[in-house]
């Protein structure tokens, strides 16, 4: 008997189209993974059982069905994407507990194109923190699950790590995409402003959020990316040589990257020049003052989204960062900050098509309530671990997380991938040479 929890999303839907399986049979089998372990891992907030393997049925009885590229296709869906039916709760007991009325248009594509939503995902409270814990549940990193997935999409990681799901939706503000799929061995892309469906909060944190796929393979996380973002990326043959910069250089001061994520790019730098790039040292100019805009921007973010919620039911973390904000969120929505910073790393990007760098600068924080923990401690375990990310929200360019190697502890290490805005078909090609020439364990051995 063949076992389809575990497989990718290319083989599962290519087999439901040619009707070597049933969409019904796809989808039972990965609600009884997730029946079996999602008790270690806490990557779903609500798993939609019945509902999902009706939508399974729906979905083979569609008369376009040799055509869907998601055929039969489970997914899960962060719980800050509306999926209708089902309450979005971001996290947080002072949201209120309403069934969304229609689904947000990523979620829309995902179903018109043979998904079937499975369940929705574990996030820590409005989707401010690297971390993934609360009222809602803890998700942990299945490949070691002392360790918290990351955040804010780390249940939508942790489910894929875990072979819960294929593939699952997650966003990224200042990270939360990039962070769990670095901890968790994924491949994700954050897309560049406007090429997929935003519309996640009140504002999407001033336009820095764009949702994005998640997935095992760099094949997978191109045709989640197709039906996202409407378009068809047509895989590459890996011939284009590109100039790409390498740095070890954490752009927030003060921050140092540890030895297996740098030992990690190096030896990816070394790969891509023996694939034919030409590749150098190169650091991008980072302001001094790149810490003060993430942080002024991301406790804006949160101060925008908390208006309207009861204070009392909100963690004391997510009530401070919101306090902090409210005196920055006129001066960011303005957002001469943010210009700036591209104005000074256009240069760069005109230099250089790729730029290489760490995914984190260590490993992730231990699995634990970190919402019931001080403000500044979130604030400096999550600066002091994922500093690599922020500067590619606040540009709205395009940046990717792949796997690449392995940590000390056995869990998977990973390199970022940036480019100028409009990149997103090249820094999925070179993705895939990195997969072809070192390729990695798709799922944790969980059983």
């Amino acid at each position: 008997m063949t076992s389809w929890a575990g497989r990718t999303a290319a083989e599962i839907a290519a087999a439901v189209r040619e009707k070597k399986v049933t969409p019904r049979e796809v989808v039972a089998e990965h609600l009884a993974r997730i029946e079996l372990l999602d008790k270690r891992v806490g990557a779903f907030r609500v798993v939609r059982t019945e509902a999902a393997l009706a939508e399974a049925d729906e979905v083979a009885a569609r008369a376009d069905l040799a055509e869907l590229p998601l055929a039969g296709v489970p997914v899960a869906i962060k719980d800050n994407v509306a999926v209708r039916g089902e309450s979005n709760r971001v996290g947080s007991a002072a949201t209120p507990d309403t069934p969304a009325d229609a689904d947000h248009a990523t979620v829309a594509r995902l179903r018109a194109a043979g998904a079937v939503v499975v369940g929705l995902t574990n996030v820590p409270e409005l989707c401010v923190f690297g971390t993934t814990e609360g009222v809602h549940g803890t998700s942990r990193n299945p490949w070691d699950t002392t360790r918290t997935a990351g955040g804010s999409s780390g249940g939508s990681a942790a489910a894929v790590a875990a072979g819960m799901v294929p593939i699952a939706l997650g966003n990224d503000g200042m990270g939360s995409l990039r962070i769990p799929a670095a901890n968790c061995g994924l491949v994700t892309i954050k897309p560049g402003f406007g090429v997929v469906p935003a519309g996640i909060s009140d504002g999407d944190w001033f336009g820095m959020s764009e949702n994005g796929p998640l997935a095992t393979t760099v094949e997978d996380a191109r045709l989640m990316y197709s039906v996202l973002a409407d378009t068809d990326v047509v895989r590459g043959e890996g011939t284009a040589k590109r100039k790409v910069a390498v740095s070890l250089r954490s752009p927030l001061a003060g921050v140092a990257v540890s030895k297996p994520y740098t030992a990690a790019v190096k030896a990816a730098a070394g790969l891509l020049a023996g694939a034919g790039h030409e590749v150098r040292r190169a650091d991008p100019p980072y302001p001094l003052s790149l810490s003060v805009t993430a942080i002024t921007t991301w406790t804006a973010g949160t101060s925008v989204d908390a208006q309207g919620l009861d204070p009392r039911k909100l963690a004391r973390r997510t009530r401070v960062h919101a306090a902090i904000g409210r005196r920055f969120v006129d001066k960011v929505r303005a957002g001469k900050s943010r210009e700036q910073l591209r104005r000074r790393l256009e240069p760069f990007f005109a230099e250089h098509d790729v730029l290489l760098t760490p995914a984190l600068a260590r490993r992730s924080p231990k699995a634990g309530p970190w919402h019931e923990r001080g403000w500044l401690r979130n604030v400096l375990a999550n600066s002091n671990y994922s500093p690599m990310t922020p500067p590619w929200n606040l540009t709205g360019w395009p940046a990717m997380s792949v796997p690449f190697g392995t940590l000390p502890s056995g869990a998977p290490c990973a390199v970022q991938l940036v480019a100028r805005p409009g990149s997103e078909a090249a820094l999925l090609e070179m993705a895939d040479q990195l997969e072809k020439l070192h390729p990695w364990q798709r799922t944790a051995p969980l059983g």
